[in-house]
Parts: C-alpha cells; structure tokens; sequence
C-alpha cells in the first residue's frame, strides 16, 4: 500500500499540471491571450514559446503537455494507486519516465538552441519532475517484497 502523502500529491501534482498546460495551450490557440511572462533577457515566454521548436510534427508542445496530463491524471488517482493491477504500475511508470525525458529534451531546447527560458514552461518541467519522483517513490512502496529480493 501507498503512503497517504503519494495518493494526495499525485493527483495534486496532475491538476496543477492540467492547469498550466492549458494555461499554456489557450495560450498558444488564442492570439488574445498573452502569457503573464517578461519578454526580455533570458526570460522569454514568447520567444520559447514562438519560436519553431514549440510544436513537434505540428502538433503545440503545449498541447502535448496538457493531453499527457489528461492522459496521466487517471493513472495518479488513489483508485489507481490502490489497484494491484501491474499493467497499471507499469503504464504510470512508464508514462513518468515518457514525461521526464521529454522534460529533458524542452529543458535542452530552451537552454542550448533557444537561449531563453519560459516561465510557465519551467512550471510544468517541475511539476513533470515532482510527478516523477513521487511516482518512483510510490511505485517502490508498493513493491511487493518478493520482487525487491533478487536471488
């Protein structure tokens, strides 16, 4: 069973994820609206998220972020994370692991080719993160004890 603190952060940690990815994504869809985000210096939502490395295979990176959320959420709920189901585990895992590699991937982009940070972004890189680990950290509590022991 999983400690209390992971079936309340999870869930937490997804609907904070939802809401910036969709910040992100009316955002991206509606030219009205402007991210609450400096456009100078280092800081620049609008360069990161203008510029062409904001979509992959013309697909919004914002979009991709709020439909990984949608698509995650049900695999954090405490009704998951009671579940005994190993496809479940496997599938929440598999999807953290999935989130923080593509983190890894936007967090280069910015940084190496871009040379600026968005502010909302970093936001859903650090939830994506905090997810992963609490992920990793539930997934292990629920190991059962045959498993951890190796032969």
């Amino acid at each position: 069973m999983t400690a209390r603190w992971v079936r309340v952060a999870a869930p937490l940690l997804c609907l904070a994820g939802l809401g910036v990815s969709l910040y992100l994504t009316i955002a991206h869809y509606n030219a009205k609206v402007t991210l609450a985000c400096p456009e100078t210096g280092i800081v620049n939502c609008a360069k990161v998220t203008e510029s062409p490395q904001s979509a992959i295979l013309g697909v919004p990176v914002a979009l991709l972020g709020l439909l990984y959320f949608v698509a995650i959420t049900p695999l954090h709920l405490p009704a998951a994370w009671r579940s005994e189901s190993g496809l479940v585990r496997r599938a929440r895992v598999g999807a953290a692991v999935a989130g923080i590699l593509m983190v890894l991937y936007l967090v280069y982009t910015e940084l190496f080719t871009l040379d600026a940070l968005c502010l909302w972004c970093t936001a859903v890189h650090g939830i994506t993160f905090l997810l992963f680990v609490v992920t990793l950290v539930g997934t292990m509590q629920m190991a059962p004890e045959a498993e951890l022991v190796e032969d």
